[in-house]
């Protein structure tokens, strides 16, 4: 294998965060591979004047999305990276991969990244959302993508996972209408997931999820979809608010915890609702 990250980023019509997300790895990685869901802006062409390679294919969900870039990028470095277009890494975050990458620890096969979240403008520092962390770099062939419509995760054949110390950045600069048409699409597949792990479709991947995701898995299967439909919509959002504190965020902390809990966590029970009285 070679000395060397390659990146890999999921797009479709992203031409307002791909430039800086290419700007902030670009000195870290020595290959970028964007895998394009035929966008209909400039994604593509401003992604390829940033020196990223282009990759065309049809979406399906992140899962497979990913896994077809993995498989046609035909990686050789030492490492991969996954990273999403609304996200950049930090300076002094590239510096400690770096630093990690050095060492050449045998037993280091995948790095956590944490990121700080912007909505509306502002960082949330409440209500459950900081730091958010993703286990996002992993050694090549160690570790891979789970197969599952939503919320899937990257998980380690073997070895262990060490944390950065720094922040990174998750910073979209959409507005509240694409984040909605978003969340409706991520409903969708919240919904296929759920009834995935009902039916025992859905196997974990691996060795072990990281310890955070793993616990936030096992309460939402185990606690969260045991309580009453659209009632837990309504706990989730005490939670989100009140007990993590989300208030403390002002007006965007508000718009946040309620959207999350009262428009996209409702929506997918609305839409496990439709589905069951349809059938």
């Amino acid at each position: 294998m070679e000395k060397g990250i390659t990146a890999i980023i999921l797009t479709k019509d992203e031409e307002l965060n791909i430039a800086e997300c290419i700007e902030s790895i670009k000195n870290v990685v020595s290959r970028i591979v964007l895998v394009d869901s035929f966008s209909t802006e400039q994604t593509v062409d401003i992604a390829k004047k940033h020196g990223a390679e282009v990759l065309l294919h049809e979406f399906e969900n992140h899962s497979k999305q990913y896994r077809y870039g993995e498989r046609e990028a035909h990686i050789k470095t030492e490492w991969t990276l996954r990273i999403d277009a609304d996200e950049r890494i930090s300076t002094e975050a590239a510096r400690e991969i770096e630093e990690i990458l050095k060492k050449d620890d045998s037993d280091i096969t995948g790095v956590i990244i944490r990121f700080t979240v912007e909505f509306m403008g502002r960082k949330l520092k409440h209500g459950g959302m900081y730091p958010f962390k993703k286990l996002l770099l992993y050694k090549t062939g160690k570790g891979e993508i789970e197969d599952r419509a939503m919320d899937e995760h990257i998980v380690l054949h073997e070895g262990k996972a060490i944390e950065l110390k720094n922040d990174s950045y998750h910073h979209d600069y959409k507005d509240l209408t694409r984040w909605i048409e978003k969340h409706n699409k991520y409903a969708s597949r919240e919904v296929l997931d759920y009834y995935r792990n009902l039916t025992g479709e859905v196997h974990e991947t691996g060795k072990a999820l990281s310890g955070n995701a793993k616990f936030k898995r096992w309460v939402k299967f185990n606690i969260y979809y045991k309580l009453p439909m659209g009632a837990r919509a309504h706990f989730y959002y005490i939670y989100r608010y009140y007990f993590k504190r989300g208030f403390l965020d002002g007006k965007e902390g508000k718009i946040y915890c309620f959207f999350q809990a009262y428009w996209y966590r409702y929506l997918v029970d609305a839409k496990i609702y439709e589905s069951e009285k349809m059938r």
